[in-house]
């Protein structure tokens, strides 16, 4: 990254790489893209949106397992993963040993397809997560690197943000989070094919706008996350204690003993429990 790069980035909490992809490398991702768009799956109308006025549309086209597939259509996002343009700005963005978190998945869009509510922006604030800088040296601990495969053009619709807002110091306005009144603070940047975006995930307010455009959303997301931080995980038996630990040291042990052996990560569907103390000082499972 040079200079004005982790200016913009610092500034902003996102980051757009210009031309990343070369002509043959985007004609085969858009080959790959071509073998999975009648297999990508739709989701329920409503369930990103959640009763916004500005975010409503049909079901989100969403699509996971890309390394998954059988060759050559998996080669050009097993290439994205750790693509030199990538590489080196992570280096800087989480430092040193960055690792995928989860992803690629593919996030599509057709014209009406619906927006997701903003999130984001410390809110609840999670550590792994979350911007920082300390000692000269800026860090995050979970960044999203988006493939473009196709344009997105102003008013298109897709990835929007609020610039800045992972340095405010104040809750989001509820019309933000919908942007049914979004204050004039809400942009979607445009790209083109074979660009590059980064941004904070989950450190700075970001969602999706409805897709606008006749000519479908083409994104591939890759989620980073810095060494010690783990935000999702491959299969959700890893977050057991009995898989994370093993049985044997696992045997015996009471619910609330093995509440705090679970595995680490984020989003795993209330498999770990939390604990609470009553007054006469007993431990339990908190319901």
């Amino acid at each position: 990254m040079d200079e004005q790069e982790r200016y913009f980035w610092d500034l902003t909490g996102y980051l757009i790489v210009r031309n990343v992809l070369t002509p043959d490398e985007l004609a085969d991702a858009n080959e790959a893209f071509e073998y999975c768009r009648e297999k990508i799956p739709k989701g329920k109308a409503g369930r990103g949106s959640k009763g916004s006025k500005a975010l409503v549309g049909t079901g989100r086209l969403e699509m996971h397992g890309l390394l998954q597939l059988p060759k050559p259509y998996c080669e050009p996002f097993r290439k994205m993963i750790a693509h030199p343009a990538v590489v080196m700005r992570l280096n800087i963005m989480c430092g040193k040993r960055f690792r995928l978190d989860h992803g690629p998945l593919i996030i599509s869009g057709v014209k009406g397809t619906e927006g997701l509510t903003l999130h984001g922006s410390g809110e609840p604030h999670n550590p792994c997560v979350a911007y920082y800088h300390q000692n000269g040296v800026s860090h995050c601990g979970g960044v999203t690197v988006t493939w473009q495969l196709a344009d997105v053009n102003e008013g298109d619709g897709g990835f929007v943000c609020v610039p800045g807002s992972h340095k405010s110091q104040y809750r989001m306005p509820s019309g933000i989070r919908t942007c049914d009144d979004d204050l004039g603070m809400v942009v979607q940047p445009a790209m083109k094919a074979g660009d590059v975006l980064f941004f904070m995930d989950g450190a700075q307010t970001h969602g999706t706008h409805p897709w606008r455009s006749a000519i479908p959303r083409r994104s591939i997301l890759i989620k980073y996350a810095s060494q010690s931080a783990v935000r999702g995980v491959p299969r959700r038996d890893l977050f057991q204690p009995d898989v994370w630990w093993g049985d044997e040291l696992i045997n015996g042990m009471t619910e609330e003993q093995r509440a705090v052996m679970c595995g680490p990560g984020v989003h795993h569907g209330g498999v770990v429990k939390p604990l609470t103390v009553d007054e006469d000082g007993t431990v339990r499972i908190e319901e």
